[in-house]
């Protein structure tokens, strides 16, 4: 599969204080944050006219569901328009808390935990060939999972028994398992629930778990585009991939995490030793021979480029990636409080930073102060931000989605949707099923379109 589907889920943390004192539970926040988004569903839990699904998961924290995607700009600009439209309910939120009297300030941050250890998480979703042997899976993508933290971690000053340490993932310390059913009691890197929402037939949806929330649209785009490539290696059975299995996957996700700078290597099953540099770097080499005997998207083989790029700087001076990686760039921000006021890494302070780095606001938020003075690398503008928060991708069955709730709602009339669902609440009960998440359009939908404007 060259041409791919993918979407990410992201959970975020909130929070409400006044003066740094917490006056709302995050139960109680989230109930005055979806007030309005009952108001758009009779639900807190909705598809948007994006064709993306905003909804409140366990333990409080919003989840935004991208729409269905096909190329990296529009994962990476519907991604950011969760952001916006979360943005858009604290700040509808936050005046009605004002006019019930009660002060104090909503706060949404994207990342993966928070200050009790608790985790949540950012998904990855790829549509892959329906296959049930995950062999070739387990050797070659997982090991790809766990050394990519080099350009994807979000950063994060961990205390634990062994002390204070910064650390390349918010996630590597909450993962248990490398293949499993489980989502929550038993984290794994790749979640197995054979849930498609797709032809069972023909489709697989690979569900990862692995992965950090990302602030910088780069990382994003670049995660994202990567993890394509590698997927389109493995389903080719002609490609010659090595095995780059783990004696134990679990301790090298988290021992790479802390080993900043890739220099200690990690032991494989076959039992030879290579640092997660080393694997990225034969990976990105093989995507490199394969571009040049298959015709990948343009998306694709540009993310290829800039995955050279990053390992090529990460091996001469990793610091200036500071505006593409978001854990560099955090710890840019740390190091310089560090010699500015001479604290050490346990300091209030730092932990402040650790925490700011990720919060949507656009004043507070330290990668957004960044943003605004120019010091990170973009991939969308706001204007396909703003697009993205109303407009569903054109070319894949989110289009269908998105335009249905749009005339539905233009219409007046009732309806239910959800990821392969159109259906008309009406006397005769009209469903559209949407099995394939490549067509943007069919007649079937066209009937159903034009069925909305008759009745009117």
């Amino acid at each position: 599969m060259l041409r791919r589907i993918y979407g990410i889920e992201t959970e975020y943390g909130v929070t409400f204080s006044l003066r740094g004192q917490r006056r709302l539970s995050p139960d109680e926040v989230s109930r005055f944050l979806f007030r309005k988004v009952v108001a758009w569903g009779r639900s807190s839990n909705v598809f948007l006219e994006n064709g993306c699904r905003l909804y409140l998961d366990v333990g409080s924290h919003p989840e935004y569901a991208t729409a269905e995607c096909d190329n990296l700009g529009d994962v990476v600009a519907q991604d950011k328009a969760g952001e916006s439209i979360l943005r858009e309910l604290v700040g509808y939120a936050q005046q009605q808390l004002g006019e019930e009297g009660i002060r104090g300030d909503i706060y949404l941050f994207k990342n993966n935990t928070d200050s009790s250890g608790n985790s949540y998480g950012c998904h990855e979703n790829y549509c892959i060939e329906r296959i049930d042997d995950l062999t070739r899976l387990e050797q070659v993508f997982i090991p790809f999972l766990i050394s990519r933290q080099i350009f994807t971690g979000a950063g994060k000053v961990v205390n634990n028994v062994r002390g204070t340490a910064y650390s390349m993932s918010q996630r590597a310390e909450h993962i248990w398992e490398s293949i499993s059913s489980a989502t929550t009691r038993s984290r794994p890197i790749i979640n197995t629930r054979d849930e498609p929402h797709a032809d069972p037939e023909k489709y697989r949806r690979l569900h990862v778990i692995v992965g950090d929330s990302n602030m910088s649209e780069f990382a994003t785009y670049l995660k994202v585009g990567t993890a394509a490539v590698v997927l389109a290696m493995i389903e080719d059975k002609t490609t010659v991939l090595r095995d780059y299995s783990m004696a134990s996957p679990i301790n090298a996700l988290r021992d790479i995490s802390y080993d900043l700078w890739s220099k200690e290597p990690v032991k494989l099953a076959n039992g030879r030793d290579l640092t997660a540099l080393e694997i990225q770097e034969d990976l990105c080499e093989r995507a490199e021979s394969f571009l040049q005997s298959h015709q990948l998207p343009s998306d694709q083989v540009h993310a290829v480029k800039l995955w050279r790029e990053v390992i090529e700087q990460y091996r001469s001076d990793p610091m200036l990636l500071a505006d593409r990686v978001d854990w560099i760039a955090k710890l840019q921000i740390i190091e310089r409080e560090r010699e500015r006021n001479g604290v050490d890494l346990s300091h209030p302070k730092i932990a402040l930073i650790d925490l700011l780095y990720h919060d949507t606001n656009y004043e507070r938020g330290l990668y957004y102060r960044r943003q605004a003075k120019g010091h990170v690398r973009r991939v969308v503008t706001d204007d396909e931000i703003a697009t993205a928060t109303h407009t569903p991708p054109s070319t894949t069955r989110a289009h269908m989605r998105g335009t249905f709730i749009q005339a539905a709602k233009k219409w007046r009339r009732d309806y239910t949707v959800d990821w392969v669902h159109l259906k008309l609440n009406d006397e005769m009960q009209r469903t559209v099923l949407l099995k394939d998440p490549f067509k943007s359009s069919d007649e079937r939908f066209q009937k159903l379109l034009l069925s909305l404007e008759r009745h009117n």
